[in-house]
């Protein structure tokens, strides 16, 4: 679980890198009066690298909502009140179908349930491709 953990991580980080890397109009242009290659020549002696690493140190304490999300169903109000233990509650999804992993409720992964310790926990199974990510961010 770990190691999915750190897939996610370092493809997170590759998107953001990416992000920060793509030059604007006026670089890819030449830049405005010809000084646009200037910055990236010193970028290029090892400021770039110590850039990624503080522009990534500025989001790695933000919180994010996780959720693992089993299914989901709606019903009324009368329904919900009649509910009492060993009530059963039927889901949208089919046994066996795996879980949604959610950040801010955004889908980033796919998985199935696990016990950890006496704990429940996801193993990853799919992990959704960096540009569907993004897309879903629009």
């Amino acid at each position: 679980m770990a190691d999915d953990a750190s897939n996610l991580a370092e493809s997170l980080e590759a998107e953001l890198n990416q992000m920060t890397e793509e030059p604007s109009e006026s670089e890819a242009a030449g830049g405005a009066g010809g000084g646009g290659g200037g910055a990236k020549a010193q970028a290029a002696d090892g400021g770039e690298e110590s850039g990624r690493d503080r522009n990534l140190d500025l989001i790695l304490d933000i919180p994010l909502k996780v959720t693992a999300e089993l299914g989901r169903t709606k019903m009324v109000v009368s329904d919900l009140l009649n509910l009492g233990q060993g009530s059963v509650i039927e889901l949208s999804k089919l046994a066996g179908e795996p879980m949604e992993v959610l950040v801010n409720d955004k889908l980033v992964a796919r998985g199935e349930a696990v016990v950890v310790n006496e704990k429940f926990g996801v193993r990853l199974t799919d992990i959704i491709s960096p540009s569907e990510r993004v897309e879903q961010l629009k």
